[in-house]
């Protein structure tokens, strides 16, 4: 596109490391897309923004921003390899986010080339409006031809590819060609009631109503128009430039832009100045690179503008151009258009950036939680400094990425979109920042509770001279649960119902009566609780859902103060724990798998060895969908298992479900290993 419109003058290749588009170095050497990177070449009258987004779904982050800010998705498919598992996710974004979308059928001059074949899939997975502009004359070795049914030409190319002589369909295609091209009339004709008494009175219509239907049918999601090319041997991409350029709607044609207020914002320039930024990067010498779409107004270079979601103003000290890494610094954009500053300083992906006292925010992007964890295995003091500040600087870039300094598990957990996304990131690290990272794998959060009543008495004192510690607790601990009767057998003075942090409550009752224990020393004995909840007397996790009765007690004039109550109340309370049928509980997640039936018994015995409860399965599309419920524990590396038993052509999803009791021998072998581990600390 950039070649044929003149913004470059010759065109780089995957291999030598030379194309505009994936230009850092780690997309160099994996030979693939990682980023999105943003071009834009000028096409007769009209500027075309150009995002060249990754196709795996490990990248979705960077689709998905991409997407937000596109007025129309370009979907390239494989002639050779029909349509993949990572085209069929992205369609599924296009279609929440209601982006026009065209798909190009690329490598038609593939020796295995089957535009046919790949069509026809094409219909398959995303219906019927899918309709074909183009074919090729003669695909695969030595083509050169493209039979366009909307212009109802042939174009022929000469050997080094670029622009094409315009010659008559042959003879025995015309009927195919009239066909497409009847269809694409139809298509245009059924959103204009005028159209369409046009095409009832002379059959068909002109060029103009013809344009004027067809991007009426786009911008609605009533037709998906299917190109065909050669990118490699540059055949067939100045007709896709020119079909954009006259009928995929423009930034002005699209619908008003959401707000996160529930009102939208239309794209006028006279309208008050609106950016929001889409996508940052930090890059080496420059910092970080902030990436924005002007939703309204004029931003010009010098300007303050103001983040309501951080509070601070921001001036724009530059505005750029982009042609992958080249860039040019100009004066200002106008609505509907992309560009880059830099510098900014509280400003990141999903801020808005508008005039002060302007209260417009535009809707954020939503991203898909991650799909896999891992934790990273602790390096030397100072390494895990410079870790820490280098993998926060990818989070900020990177939103699909979460880090996340788990205080009960002791580790530090990454969670990502799949192993492949996880290992870019160690390879980022390694490579830019010098700083050695290994992954282990995470421990599990599970939650501890009891499910039979205990009580009992712990004395604690002690005497080093001077004032001591005394202070003796009465205890009764039972499993709680919402409308639980109240206890009959005890005064009850107060009681709170607390919420606990990570889930499930702990209901404290006061029922000391006659003074044994003055209240002032009960927050020490609730804080002496609550310390052994957060580290459970089993494994060491969260306890939830106990409810805990202090029904008598001793205190001594002098030597009883917070810290005595507070170890007593410890104390009772791990002892009442381990005399209450304790009970380990482990988070389960629903997963829905997708994938084709040939590989479903393969996934289905696998997923039995990982003790999932299949809930149910279903068809989605041409795809078998399975139901279960799996417990965490069985999910380390599920993503990396799934792509090999599937050959890569499955996709899954996950979300927490609950937390369940874990099995009689899995408990007492976890318990084994924590006291194990414990003794050894």
């Amino acid at each position: 596109m950039l070649f044929e419109a003149k913004e470059i003058q010759r065109r780089g290749t995957i291999d030598a490391g030379t194309t505009v588009s994936d230009y850092t170095n780690i997309e160099k050497e994996k030979g693939n897309s990682i980023f999105s990177t943003l071009m834009h070449a000028k096409w007769k009258d009209s500027k075309i923004n150009i995002i060249d987004t990754p196709g795996l779904d490990d990248f979705v982050g960077e689709v998905i921003s991409s997407l937000k800010v596109a007025d129309t998705g370009v979907m390239i498919l494989n002639a050779s390899a029909g349509v993949e598992v990572g085209t069929e996710i992205l369609w599924e974004y296009a279609l929440r986010m209601n982006t026009p979308t065209l798909f190009v059928v690329n490598q038609v001059d593939h020796e295995k080339s089957d535009f046919e074949a790949t069509l026809e899939q094409a219909k398959e997975r995303f219906g019927k409006n899918v309709l074909s502009v183009q074919y090729p004359y003669n695909q695969g070795y030595g083509f050169n031809s493209i039979i366009d049914a909307l212009r109802m030409v042939m174009y022929v190319f000469p050997d080094g590819g670029g622009k094409p002589t315009k010659e008559a369909i042959p003879e025995e295609e015309m009927d195919k060609a009239r066909d497409m091209h009847n269809a694409l009339v139809e298509a245009a004709a059924e959103n204009d009631e005028s159209l369409m008494e046009k095409f009832f009175e002379a059959g068909t219509l002109n060029e103009s109503e013809l344009a004027h239907g067809l991007r009426v049918a786009l911008a609605n999601q009533q037709i998906f128009p299917v190109f065909c090319c050669s990118a490699l041997m540059n055949k067939g991409s100045g007709r896709i430039m020119g079909f954009i350029n006259d009928i995929c709607p423009s930034p002005a044609d699209r619908p008003p832009a959401a707000l996160e207020s529930g009102g939208t914002l239309e794209c006028n320039s006279a309208n008050e100045t609106t950016c929001f930024i889409f996508k940052t990067l930090s890059e080496p010498q420059v910092g970080m690179v902030s990436y924005f779409k002007v939703y309204s107004g004029i931003v010009r270079t010098g300007d303050e503008l103001f983040n309501n979601e951080t509070r601070t103003s921001e001036r724009i000290s530059q505005i750029s151009l982009s042609n992958g890494k080249i860039r040019e610094n100009i004066n200002e954009l106008r609505a509907g258009d992309l560009g880059i500053t830099v510098k900014l300083k509280s400003t990141h992906s999903n801020n808005t950036l508008t005039i002060k006292g302007s209260e417009t925010s535009i809707e954020k992007i939503h991203f898909p939680n991650p799909r896999i964890r891992a934790a990273i295995k602790p390096p030397s003091k100072n390494d895990m400094e410079k870790l820490m500040k280098a993998l926060h600087t990818i989070e900020e870039e990177d939103p699909t990425l979460i880090i996340e300094q788990s205080r009960q598990l002791k580790q530090t957990l990454l969670h990502a979109q799949g192993q492949l996304h996880m290992d870019i990131i160690k390879y980022r690290i390694e490579k830019v920042n010098g700083i050695t990272m290994e992954f282990e794998r995470p421990k599990i959060p599970y939650r501890e509770t009891i499910q039979q009543m205990a009580q009992g008495s712990y004395r604690h004192k002690k005497q080093s001279g001077g004032s001591g510690q005394f202070g003796e607790v009465y205890m009764r601990i039972e499993p709680y649960y919402e409308g639980m009767p109240e206890p009959t057998d005890f005064n009850v003075r107060n009681k709170e119902i607390e919420e606990l942090p990570w889930g499930g409550k702990l209901a404290f009752y006061w029922c000391i009566v006659g003074g044994a224990i003055d209240t002032k020393y009960a927050n020490a004995i609730k804080k002496g609780v609550m310390q052994k909840m957060e580290e459970g007397p089993l494994t060491g996790s969260y306890c939830q859902d106990i409810r805990v009765c202090i029904y008598d007690g001793k205190m001594h004039a002098v030597d009883s103060n917070d810290m005595a109550f507070m170890i007593a109340s410890t104390m009772i309370f791990k002892k009442n724990f381990e005399n209450a049928n304790p009970q380990l509980l482990e988070p389960i997640y629903n997963l829905e798998i997708l994938c084709s039936d040939t590989v479903m018994g393969d996934v289905m015995s696998d997923l039995q060895t990982r003790r999932a409860v299949i809930q149910g399965m279903d068809t989605e599309g041409h795809y078998q969908k399975i139901m279960a419920k799996v417990p965490l524990a069985e999910m380390y590396r599920y993503s990396s298992s799934l792509r090999s038993i599937t050959q890569g052509r499955a996709k899954f999803k996950r979300a927490f479900a609950e937390y369940a009791p874990v099995p009689f021998d899995i408990q007492k072998e976890l318990i084994m290993s924590y006291k194990k581990e414990f003794e050894t600390a």
